[in-house]
C-alpha cells in the first residue's frame, strides 16, 4: 500500500485501526478562529478594461474560477480534540512521535490537554514556524507564525534521525569554513519557511494549505523509511505528498468533500492509493482532460 485516502468522520477513522500501528502522526486540525475560512482561486487575462495592471502597462481582468471553504469554529474545542487526540496516542507506536499544529490562540490549552494524554515528560519540543505574509495590525505586535508541540510515545526510545534532516545555510557562512557553509546548519525550533506561494505548482487553493517542505522536515526527521504517517485532518493532502517524496506510506482522513476533491486531483496518477468512501475519478477525469497536474513524485505540489 502506498496510501489510503479515507472520507469520513475521523473519530470513527481512528478507532477502526489497530493499536501501535502508525509511525508518525501529524495533525493540523481548525484553529477555532470562530470564522469560515475561505480562498478564492483567480485567474487573470489580457483585457483592455481590466482590473489589474501588469508588465509594461498591460492591463489584466481578473476572473474567480473556484471558492474553497469550511467553517473554523467549535463550542468546545478541546472537548472536540481529546477523544482523538487519545486514539492518537492508542495508534502511535511505542516508537512514535505526534506532531500537533496549531495557533497561539489554542497552543496553551492544548498543551495541558496533550501533557494529560502523554504525559509532561513525553513532550519534546515546541516549534515555532515562522514566515512573513498577511496584513499587519496597527493595534498590536502581528502574529506571524504557528506553533507546533513534538511528543514522543515514550520519551525514552523514539526515532529522530539527525542526520536526515534537511540542513539550511548559515547567516554567516565566513564564519564557520567553508566545510560547515557548504553542508550548512541543523534547524532549531524556530523555522522559518515562507507560506505556500500563491502562483506556485506546490498551491491547490485549499484553505490553510501546508507548505511541504514543513511536513517533509518533520517526516524526515521523525520516522524511517518505509513508515506509516498519519493525518486525520488531511485538508489537502500535504502530509501524504510529502510521505511519498521521503519514501513514507500514508493514512489521510477527511469529511470535507472539497478537501477530498483537491487530493484527487493532487494524487492522480499515484499508484497503490486505496480510496475509502469516495470516488476520485470524476476529479481526476477533468484534470487529465487539461492536463493540470502530475503525481506528487514528479512535481512538488
Amino acid at each position: 500500500m502506498t496510501g489510503r485516502i479515507h472520507f469520513a468522520e475521523n473519530l470513527d477513522v481512528l478507532g477502526a485501526l489497530p493499536s501501535s500501528s502508525v509511525d508518525l502522526v501529524y495533525i493540523d486540525p481548525p484553529f477555532n478562529t470562530g470564522k469560515v475560512q475561505q480562498r478564492t482561486q483567480l485567474k487573470t487575462v489580457r483585457s483592455a478594461e481590466g482590473d489589474r495592471v501588469g508588465f509594461q502597462g498591460q492591463r489584466y481582468e481578473s476572473i474567480v474560477i473556484g471558492t474553497k471553504r469550511f467553517s473554523d469554529v467549535f463550542d468546545d474545542y478541546l472537548a472536540f480534540l481529546e477523544p482523538r487526540l487519545i486514539e492518537a496516542h492508542r495508534v502511535l507506536a511505542p516508537h512514535g512521535c505526534l506532531y500537533f499544529h496549531v495557533d497561539y490562540r489554542e497552543v496553551h490549552y492544548c498543551k495541558v490537554l496533550l501533557d494529560g494524554i502523554f504525559g509532561r515528560a513525553s513532550f519534546l519540543n515546541e516549534i515555532i514556524w515562522a514566515y512573513d505574509y498577511g496584513g499587519r495590525p496597527k493595534n498590536r505586535w502581528p502574529p506571524k507564525h504557528d506553533n507546533i508541540l513534538l511528543y514522543a510515545k515514550d520519551p525514552s526510545d523514539y526515532v529522530f534521525n539527525v542526520d536526515e534532516i534537511e540542513r539550511i545555510p548559515y547567516m554567516a557562512p565566513g564564519l564557520v569554513g567553508p566545510g560547515k557553509a557548504a553542508r550548512g546548519k541543523l534547524p532549531t525550533d524556530t523555522w522559518w519557511h515562507t507560506i505556500v506561494p500563491t502562483n506556485g505548482s506546490e498551491k491547490t487553493g485549499y484553505p490553510t494549505q501546508k507548505p511541504l517542505g514543513i511536513l517533509r522536515r518533520m517526516i524526515q526527521a521523525s520516522t524511517r523509511p518505509g513508515a506509516l504517517v498519519l493525518d486525520f485532518f488531511a485538508g489537502s493532502g500535504t502530509t501524504g505528498a510529502a510521505a511519498l517524496e521521503c519514501g513514507r506510506r500514508f493514512i489521510l482522513v477527511d469529511d470535507n468533500p472539497e478537501a477530498l476533491a483537491v487530493m484527487a486531483r493532487r494524487f492522480n496518477g499515484v499508484e497503490g492509493i486505496e480510496w475509502v468512501g469516495y470516488d476520485p475519478a470524476p476529479h481526476q477525469a477533468v484534470e487529465k482532460q487539461r492536463g493540470l497536474f502530475s503525481a506528487p513524485a514528479a512535481q512538488e505540489g
